[in-house]
């Protein structure tokens, strides 16, 4: 009896070490430009072959695991939400919000680059996704930064950062899957990240206007819209705070649940598209493909970490990690502040879906374990808004900020370096709002 416990000891070892090795390979696969989801699918088949030592177990979840993940009925509401920012997009929207924040704003120093921010933070209201706001607001106001005297690189980092703020502001495709890995409730995640993106966006205006006064060379100014012109541009916007209102309204109140809020959502988008006569047959499919397009290729990343995140279960890495911080008797703070950094380090190597998919139930156990003096579910939603958060900075910090690569594609003209050089007022900006929430809470439960 003592051999077969020492044989199952040494055979847990030899998991965990499994376990522990199977993290270089996956960032060496990552490294070598693997797709992430293909990288974490390998690495959760290989690790399983090796963990059971033949093909029964691993076959057996090579048959369920596809089932057992897109089964969940919560996953519908992806494809839901991408198609209504394809219609928002498809219908002018975009190009509304900038026309209406640049009515309001534009004649302030830096006040273009203001209305650039707040059209950002509208257009995340009906996308969830950062580099799609990212992509597509700088479509509409690079041309006419440029126009107005802005510099390059202010005019890039300006837009960079600003399209975070579409995975930020609700609804966002990132906290719907942070909230089926850790079986929180979807409504009060999006109610959670309301003011926190607020904070983002009036942070981001702030930086603007303090960096205006430092370089005044890098900014010009518009001159002031009469007040009728000003109201009839915000009139323009009232599709976007229609859909927005009854989505993420009716969601919290109880009227619908996300899944149906998602498909009303992208149904009022597309009537809204169609009697706005942007919207013909011809963009009708485009956007249905794309729409495919950008659900599958998440689809994809899902099974990824379904298949890893089930290899280090098997290997109990996850309660080993929560086990030995516990045991370590670190302070909860430390501990989430270490993680936080962790994340930041991270955002500059991968997407934001990849990372919460492969961390969180990694992290989330150990985060569980700890006193913060909240109840699990209050935990559980401060975190996932800090963890998104950090996240997003990752995507707009020199050197591999996947939102500055985005940006700069679009304006070949600008270097790179200039680019650095601005957003690092942006990340200085993000951090305080990081170490504000970390410190206090009730900031982001107080919607709850």
């Amino acid at each position: 009896m003592r051999r077969d416990a020492g044989h199952g000891a040494a055979h847990r070892m030899s998991d965990l070490a499994l376990g522990y090795l199977s993290f270089p390979f996956l960032l060496l696969l990552i490294f070598l430009r693997a797709p992430i989801g293909l990288a974490m699918l390998l690495c959760g088949i290989g690790g399983l072959w090796l963990a059971t030592d033949g093909t029964t177990v691993f076959m057996a979840r090579l048959k369920s695991e596809v089932y057992s993940t897109f089964s969940n009925y919560n996953l519908s509401i992806i494809p839901m939400f991408l198609l209504m920012g394809q219609f928002a997009t498809h219908s002018g929207m975009s190009r509304a919000l900038f026309r209406a924040a640049e009515a309001w704003l534009g004649h302030r120093k830096g006040g273009m680059a203001m209305a650039a921010v707040g059209a950002c933070a509208g257009f995340g209201a009906i996308c969830g996704s950062s580099l799609a706001t990212a992509a597509t607001m700088s479509r509409v106001a690079l041309p006419e930064l440029r126009k107005y005297g802005y510099s390059g690189g202010f005019s890039t980092a300006t837009l960079a950062a600003g399209g975070t703020l579409g995975i930020l502001i609700p609804p966002s495709v990132i906290l719907v899957i942070y909230a089926i890995l850790t079986e929180q409730n979807i409504a009060k995640l999006f109610a959670a990240a309301f003011i926190p993106g607020i904070l983002a966006a009036l942070g981001y205006m702030l930086t603007i206007a303090i960096y205006v006064r430092l370089y005044p060379d890098q900014a010009g100014t518009k001159d002031r819209m009469p007040y009728a012109e000003r109201v009839k541009a915000l009139g323009a916007v009232w599709p976007v705070l229609l859909v927005f209102g009854l989505v993420v309204g009716g969601i919290y109140n109880g009227w619908f649940t996300p899944t149906e809020g998602a498909a009303v959502g992208a149904m009022g988008m597309g009537v809204i598209a169609f009697l706005s006569r942007s919207l013909d047959w011809e963009v009708f499919r485009q956007s249905l493909a794309d729409t495919a397009t950008g659900t599958g290729m998440i689809f994809f990343i899902v099974l990824g970490a379904a298949f890893y995140n089930g290899f280090l279960a098997l290997t109990q890495v996850p309660q080993e990690l929560s086990g030995w911080v516990t045991d370590q008797g670190f302070r909860p703070w430390v501990v989430m502040g270490l993680i936080l950094v962790f994340y930041l380090l991270l955002g500059c190597l991968m997407d934001s879906l990849s990372m919460i998919l492969l961390t969180v139930p990694i992290f989330w156990p150990v985060i569980s374990g700890l006193d913060f003096g909240m109840t699990t579910e209050e935990l559980a939603i401060w975190f996932g808004i800090m963890v998104l958060i950090v996240v997003e900075v990752g995507l707009i910090t020199p050197p591999v900020g996947m939102n500055l690569f985005i940006i700069n594609s679009m304006d070949m003209e600008t270097p790179m370096t200039a680019t650095y050089r601005s957003v690092l007022f942006f990340v200085g900006s993000d951090v305080v709002r990081v170490f504000i929430l970390l410190m206090f809470p009730a900031i982001t439960l107080v919607c709850l």
